[in-house]
């Protein structure tokens, strides 16, 4: 038996051998394709600004370290091509879909035009492809629904016109689909739905009409929706968090969304980022949005929103910017605001807002750098102590009936200033001294 086994042993070594020469060969001739494939590419890039490519994508070095460029160490194939921020300006040929091995496809901004070849369906492997901030045209490829391992496909800042083709929702796999400042038009199509693997939606400042799909709101894994700068219209469901347990940005703003803010608007309890500015939103700001305690930035402004700001809005205790301007909110500004010390910028104005001006707002906000009050119904003296307001450099007071003097001193970082107050039975009276270029003199003189 021993006699036999060292009689075979020799051949399987030589067999082994053998077939590791051929898959050797194979790579290196595979290989050769990727080779030919990027070279072929280079021939279509007609401005190498930076000359990265001409100097270094050459056949005197290994494809695997051309800048940009990486092999995986299993295939020895090309799987991630990089070739971003170069200051590539060209078309994209239809040889990158050679690229059979290639995971990762990211040209971003760059000066690429024209369309992106069918071939690149052919890259059944690809997961992520980022075209985003170039010049391509044309219809978004409906071909990418074939690539059956796609993840992450971001075409925005581009010029790609025409609608958002439902075919791309059979791509099952996607967790990004970013497709913002385009020109689309037409409706989100309903097949969006069918994506219950996303985590960011991206359509915004594009030409989309019509209602929002309530299929959208199904996709129980969504962190990122954003729709702004649309003429998208209709309301917001009432349960619009029921199956979003995840969201942490709903950005619509600049659209024409109505009907009421939901009041449900707090099971989206882990929204960072709510922005529903210049819709057709109205009635009143609902108290339950204070239970969205790790709120950061609320843009409510240029809706038809009335009543107070609701006592529960000083809750928001990690809020950095509220913005309510050009509604027609009404009542005093709740004192419960100076509770939110995180904020930097506040912006109430054009509202019918009245009362007293809280003496202690800037107390608890040291970093509170914008403040706009302007063209409401505020009466009363200027507190000093928005002398505290050490971080302010942008303050708007105008247009109200305020009284008072603000010594220069308090505001030394103020950039940007204009405050009008007003005597009872007196003309408005507004005096602003510049300084090196920074207003900071403010006080009321008598005619």
């Amino acid at each position: 038996m021993k006699r036999k086994i060292n009689f075979l042993f020799p051949l399987v070594v030589s067999v082994i051998w053998h077939h590791l020469l051929i898959l050797s060969a194979t790579a290196e001739v595979n290989l050769k394709t990727d080779e030919a494939a990027l070279l072929a590419s280079k021939s279509y890039v007609t401005s190498d600004t930076y000359n990265i490519l001409t100097s270094n994508w050459t056949s005197t070095t290994s494809v695997c370290n051309w800048i940009g460029v990486t092999c995986g160490s299993r295939h020895q194939r090309i799987i991630t091509l990089d070739i971003s921020n170069m200051g590539l300006i060209g078309t994209i040929p239809p040889h990158l879909g050679n690229l059979s091995f290639l995971v990762s496809l990211d040209i971003s901004s760059n000066g690429f035009q024209g369309i992106l070849p069918r071939e690149l369906a052919n890259l059944h492997r690809l997961e992520f492809i980022n075209v985003t901030s170039n010049k391509f045209t044309g219809d978004i490829p409906s071909w990418f629904s074939l690539l059956p391992e796609l993840q992450h496909l971001h075409l925005a800042f581009n010029s790609f016109t025409g609608i958002i083709p439902p075919d791309i929702c059979n791509a099952s796999k996607l967790e990004s689909l970013v497709l913002g400042f385009n020109q689309l038009q037409g409706e989100i199509p309903n097949e969006i739905g069918n994506l219950q693997n996303l985590t960011w939606l991206s359509l915004g400042s594009n030409q989309l009409t019509g209602s929002v799909p309530l299929s959208l709101y199904n996709i129980s894994s969504l962190q990122r929706l954003v729709l702004t700068k649309n003429s998208l219209s209709g309301n917001l469901p009432v349960d619009i968090c029921l199956n979003l347990p995840e969201l942490m940005v709903l950005a619509l703003s600049d659209n024409e969304f109505d009907g009421q803010i939901p009041l449900g608007i707090d099971k989206c309890s882990k929204l960072q980022i709510l922005s529903l500015s210049f819709n057709k939103f109205s009635g009143l700001i609902p108290k339950q949005i204070g239970n969205l305690n790790v709120l950061s930035i609320l843009y409510l402004g240029c809706n038809d929103l009335k009543g107070e700001i609701p006592e529960e809005i000083g809750n928001l205790r990690n809020l950095e910017i509220l913005d309510a301007q050009n509604c027609s909110l009404s009542g005093p500004l709740p004192s419960s605001i100076s509770n939110i010390t995180s904020l930097q910028s506040l912006n109430l104005y054009g509202n019918n807002l009245s009362g007293t001006l809280p003496r202690y707002i800037c107390l608890n906000m040291p970093d509170l750098r914008a403040f706009d009050l302007g063209n409401n119904l505020f009466s009363g003296n200027i507190p000093k102590e928005f002398g505290n307001c050490t971080s302010l450099t942008d303050l708007f007071l105008r247009e109200n009936n305020l009284t008072g003097i603000i010594l220069s001193f308090y505001f030394s970082k103020i950039w940007c200033m204009f405050l009008c107050f007003s005597y009872p039975n007196e003309s408005l009276k507004c005096h602003q001294v510049s300084y090196q270029g920074r207003l900071v003199i403010f006080s009321i003189w008598e005619d």
